[in-house]
C-alpha cells in the first residue's frame, strides 16, 4: 500500500461525515432547531479524527517528509495552501464551538451562526480533499523512493495508534485543570 492510501480513506469517512452535516444545516435552515447532541459528535469527529488523525499524518509526517525534497514551486505552493487550509478549517471548528455554546444559552443569532458555519466546512471539505486527491498526493509520491514510502506507511500507522493514549491522556488533564 502506498502511504496515501490511509489518507484517501480517511477522505471517505471524513465526506461521510460532511453529508451529514450538509443534511444537518439545511433541515435548520427549514426548522430553526439543531441539534446540539449531533453538533458535540460532528466538532469531536472534525477536531480528533479529521484534524489530529487525518491532517496530523499529514503535517507531522507526509509535509513534514515533504519540506526536505527539492519540490517544484506548484507542489510547494499547493503544500503551503493544504497546511493554510488546515489552519482555516480549526478557526472554523472553533468557531462553530462558540456558536453551539451561544446557541445553548438562547443567544437567538448563534443559530444562523452555527447554520453558516456548518455550510462553510461543507464547502470546505469537499474542495480540500479534492485538491488532496486529484492534485497533490499522486504527484509528490514521486519524490519519494519505495523505503521512503514504507518507512512512512510504517510512521502513519505508529501515529495513529498512539493518538488514542493522547487524546485521553489529554482529556484528563484538563478534567484535572478544571478541578484545581
Amino acid at each position: 500500500m502506498k502511504p496515501i492510501g490511509p489518507l484517501m480513506v480517511e477522505h471517505r469517512l471524513i465526506e461521510r461525515m460532511i453529508a451529514l452535516l450538509k443534511e444537518k444545516a439545511a433541515q435548520a435552515r427549514k426548522s430553526n432547531i439543531i441539534d446540539v447532541e449531533f453538533l458535540q459528535t460532528a466538532v469531536d469527529f472534525i477536531r480528533t479524527y479529521a484534524d489530529r488523525t487525518h491532517h496530523g499524518k499529514e503535517e507531522d509526517i507526509l509535509f513534514r517528509d515533504l519540506a526536505r525534497k527539492q519540490l517544484t514551486s506548484e507542489h510547494k505552493r499547493i503544500m503551503e495552501e493544504l497546511i493554510e487550509e488546515h489552519i482555516s478549517a480549526r478557526k472554523m471548528v472553533g468557531a462553530l464551538v462558540e456558536a453551539r455554546q451561544g446557541y445553548m444559552h438562547s443567544n437567538a443569532a448563534a443559530l444562523k451562526d452555527v447554520i453558516d458555519l456548518l455550510e462553510r466546512l461543507v464547502d470546505f471539505y469537499p474542495a480540500h480533499i479534492e485538491k488532496e486527491d486529484k492534485h497533490f498526493f499522486y504527484p509528490i509520491l514521486d519524490y519519494f523512493s519505495k523505503e521512503e514510502q514504507d518507512k512512512m506507511l510504517l510512521e502513519f500507522w505508529e501515529f495513529d495508534r498512539k493518538l488514542i493514549h493522547e487524546k485521553y491522556q489529554k482529556m484528563v488533564e484538563g478534567l484535572e485543570k478544571q478541578k484545581a
